[in-house]
């Protein structure tokens, strides 16, 4: 399968590393790490996560308070945000 990131999801990742990188030292590339992870689980088992509302999937990373939303198009993943739970639901995607 594919996969493809929306500029919203590269835009929320970026802001995330660098928010972890500047409260300590190698902690936005640990936080990548996490990412990572839950991103090659969602690839292995793209249908297993829930869906919380209409056709986006939600992977929480372990470690951070972040969720991955996504929809899977025409055999492709498409994430469409890097979420961290503890803004507000409004600002889902």
């Amino acid at each position: 399968m594919k996969l493809k990131y929306t500029p919203r999801a590269e835009d929320d990742l970026r802001l995330a590393i660098r928010w972890y990188e500047d409260q300590r030292k190698g902690l936005g590339l640990e936080f990548l790490d996490c990412i990572e992870f839950a991103i090659k689980r969602i690839l292995a088992f793209p249908e297993s996560y829930e869906k919380p509302y209409a056709s986006f999937h939600r992977c929480t990373v372990r470690r951070f308070p972040f969720s991955i939303f996504y929809t899977i198009e025409d055999g492709t993943i498409i994430i469409h945000a890097i979420f961290d739970n503890r803004q507000d639901p409004v600002n889902l995607p």
